[in-house]
């Protein structure tokens, strides 16, 4: 159990890939705090791990709306005070929302799509960064996805809210390391969450033939287990990652086990960050106007 003793904060908890994230901290020995909007399905997913808990190990829960930023604070305050703190915090909570054509979409919808996928990770954030300055160390994991390293039509707020989500972690990385706190991003890959499902139901006009065509393919076994996300997250959690800040990592493409050994390159360089592709770096020379 190599997080026995230790406090996680896991938002969008309940379902899919938070709930494959909160199993395997369960079974790591974590104190676990789960978060989600819902209620229900919340509460079911903390009494099923409660079930297999450990002596000692408290999985607590709680309903917060993440891009609420009262709820997100007593969330922080529970923390405090049932756990006594935050060592991991991982922002999974987010969804697909606006879908179609940009200038089509409901402005609404489009705005509620940011405040969740995006503001819903700088809000915890922000509320859970104090306690790990307190304690002098902690790691903050952020879940990203499709449309981070590229255009995603149709899904322009998911998108974009992902893509910042990136920035902020990079950004976060440095203005925490002097503080022992460490940042990284999660790409998890393509798995058949009810996000899949919701893209589906939209439908080839709303999302577009090819990814319509790409998320019925995850529906019909195409897809990643969500386990690789989640040994990606225990991986960042736990000791052996430490040094390693400010990187987008692919849960299903990059080696990420082996990253350890690479740590003073990771340090040293610009893998796994997000970045302007410049003519020389594809071995092209553009001369600049007289």
């Amino acid at each position: 159990m190599k997080f026995k003793s230790q406090t996680v904060v896991i938002t969008g908890a309940s379902l899919g890939i938070g709930r494959a994230i909160s199993e395997a901290f369960a079974r790591e020995g974590a104190h676990l705090l789960l978060c989600a909007r819902t209620p229900g399905p919340l509460e079911q997913a903390a009494r099923e791990l409660q079930t297999n808990a450990a002596a000692g190990q408290k999985i607590l829960w709680q309903a917060c709306d993440v891009s609420d930023e009262n709820q997100v604070k007593a969330l922080a305050a529970f923390a405090l005070k049932e756990l006594g703190g935050c060592d991991v915090l991982i922002n999974n909570a987010g969804i697909h929302g606006a879908k179609g054509p940009l200038e089509e979409v409901s402005w609404d919808e489009w705005r509620r799509t940011i405040e969740i996928d995006l503001f819903g990770v700088i809000l915890p954030c922000r509320s859970f960064i104090p306690l790990m300055k307190k304690a002098g160390r902690g790691k903050i994991i952020n879940l990203s996805g499709g449309g981070a390293t590229g255009p995603r039509p149709f899904f322009s707020a998911y998108a974009a809210a992902k893509v910042a989500v990136v920035r902020v972690t990079e950004i976060l990385a440095e203005e925490l390391r002097p503080h022992r706190i460490e940042v990284n991003a999660v790409a998890p890959g393509a798995i058949n969450t009810r996000l899949v499902a919701e893209a589906v139901a939209a439908g080839p006009k709303k999302i577009g033939r090819k990814a319509y065509a790409e998320m019925l393919r995850i529906t019909q076994g195409g897809d990643r287990p969500p386990e690789l996300a989640a040994g990606l997250c225990l991986f960042l959690a736990g000791p052996e990652s430490n040094g390693i800040t400010g990187k987008l990592i692919s849960a299903p493409w990059d080696p990420w086990s082996n990253l350890a050994a690479h740590r003073d390159e990771l340090a040293a360089g610009d893998i796994y960050t997000l970045r302007r592709i410049v003519p020389e770096d594809r071995g092209k020379k553009w001369e600049s106007p007289k």
